[in-house]
């Protein structure tokens, strides 16, 4: 990877490592990571760190191995080293140019397994972004095993009524946890919030757990003040039951 430099005192740091038996430290840390069936894993593959006295970056680049199918393997690292590469040389520019905030600025990547049986396997990227204030996003890989595909929202459903089912059920839930829970708040359209929630997007962020149930994420500050962080929902299977294509995935 060559990343241009700019005109500025700065220290760059680049950590590649290629293999889990680089150092005894290493191989213990990949040691630590989950396994399916000692098969499929999730390692670090190279990391991307920058600081100085005022930014400070440190974004991982994971890489999946053992899936049976290696194209679909290849496509999902090669896509976890592009958007990540992106990401840290959009942050250098953007800090050569002057075009952050210097108060404080951290961006920082995190990835792990949040799903893993006998036929699902979920990975789990988070980004986060301190300036003022801090702001985390999310993105899940929902792979089946089995077929060893990429599992998509609209692909769990028979057409796209899932997204007026689901919205309904998180504006019902999202009103009465508000009314029941001290300390709870959501943005709602309903409620007269501008901006605030009234339906999921068809692509919403989402994984699958090993109960097999649905679970909808919302960014950090999507639906709730930032204290709430990024915000799970599990989606009852008796909500979807009538709109699912099958009950391989959800249960």
């Amino acid at each position: 990877i060559i990343i241009k430099s700019f005109a500025s005192a700065a220290a760059f740091i680049l950590v590649f490592t290629a293999t889990v038996n680089l150092s005894p430290s290493t191989a213990f840390a990949m040691e630590q990571v989950p396994i399916l069936g000692s098969l499929v894993r999730l390692v670090s593959f190279s990391n991307l760190t920058y600081q100085d006295d005022i930014y400070e970056a440190d974004i991982d680049i994971p890489r999946i191995e053992g899936l049976e199918d290696v194209t679909l393997q290849n496509t999902l690292n090669q896509k976890y080293l592009e958007e990540n590469t992106q990401l840290f040389n959009d942050f250098l520019v953007a800090i050569g140019d002057k075009k952050i905030d210097p108060s404080a600025f951290g961006l920082y990547t995190n990835y792990k397994v949040k799903t893993e049986t006998e036929d699902i396997f979920v990975v789990e990227s988070v980004k986060t972004e301190i300036a003022a204030s801090g702001a985390e996003s999310v993105h899940y890989d929902n792979i089946d095993l089995k077929n060893q595909i990429i599992i998509s929202l609209p692909s769990l459903f028979t057409d796209d009524n899932y997204i007026d089912v689901i919205s309904n059920y998180l504006n019902s839930y999202m009103q009465e946890h508000i009314k029941i829970e001290e300390g709870i708040m959501y943005f709602l359209e309903i409620n007269g919030d501008v901006g605030g929630f009234d339906k999921i997007g068809a692509e919403q962020s989402f994984y699958i757990t090993a109960e097999s149930k649905l679970v909808i994420v919302f960014n950090e500050y999507a639906v709730a003040p930032g204290s709430m962080g990024i915000v799970e929902f599990t989606i009852p299977t008796d909500v979807l039951k009538d709109i699912l294509v099958s009950d391989v995935y959800i249960k």
